[in-house]
């Protein structure tokens, strides 16, 4: 009975945590997160006003995270590398399901590696805007629209952030092939409702802790009676 009892519980906490991963795609997205904060930073000074969230270059910016290949090293300093402009269109554009058409040019960029992850809004000031000309990049009037991507590496750390600017015309640019957005895994990325995969939503719910430590204590008396 008491094996049956655990057996039950379990798929009730199971059950109870795959639930908000799926059913809070906005909110618990880091990606959407950053670019909340982003544009709050940028309607905080005058003249300068919130920028169109854009699903498909959002999309763009976890491929570019992607052509790194988890090397952290590669992301800032003397090592900084950059994947080849040729990529977008024949690499990246595709494997988001993006239309090479509608694709604008780029006005700027922020990207951030760490081991660990970290919240959205620490991570805009603690890693991707840091000095003055990183805010400069940040308050461009050249940016019509964002996309966020955010992702660690095979599920874990390294993490990292990355944000394009463009100044394309908003729903035109950076289209969907049909209008859908298309999934990719892991990590996730902003404008989308696309929720992340890999260890993001466990530690993205702090109140699971006490929901699995809770059930352990009951399924550890159940097994004594």
């Amino acid at each position: 009975m008491a094996s049956i009892s655990c057996c039950a519980l379990a798929c009730i906490v199971l059950f109870y945590v795959s639930v908000p991963v799926s059913a809070h795609k906005v909110t618990d997205n880091p990606a959407d997160k950053l670019v909340a904060e982003l544009n709050s930073n940028r309607t905080a000074r005058k003249g300068s006003s919130a920028l169109f969230n854009n699903p498909g270059l959002a999309c763009i910016a976890l491929q570019y995270i992607k052509a790194y290949g988890g090397d952290c090293d590669s992301v800032g300093g003397k090592n900084a590398k950059k994947p080849p402009d040729a990529e977008i269109a024949e690499t990246f554009a595709p494997n988001c399901g993006v239309e090479v058409s509608s694709l604008a040019p780029f006005t700027g960029r922020l990207l951030g590696c760490q081991s660990k992850y970290i919240q959205p809004k620490q991570a805009f000031s603690d890693i991707l805007v840091t000095n003055d000309k990183a805010l400069e990049i940040v308050h461009n009037s050249n940016h019509s629209e964002v996309g966020a991507g955010v992702s660690g590496a095979d599920g874990g750390g390294p993490y990292f952030w990355c944000v394009l600017f463009s100044n394309g015309k908003g729903n035109s640019s950076f289209a969907f092939e049909g209008g859908v957005a298309k999934s990719t895994r892991p990590g996730c990325y902003s404008g989308a409702n696309d929720d992340c995969s890999g260890s993001y939503s466990f530690f993205r719910h702090p109140r699971l802790w006490p929901i699995l430590v809770g059930a352990f204590i009951v399924m550890s008396y159940a097994s004594l009676v």
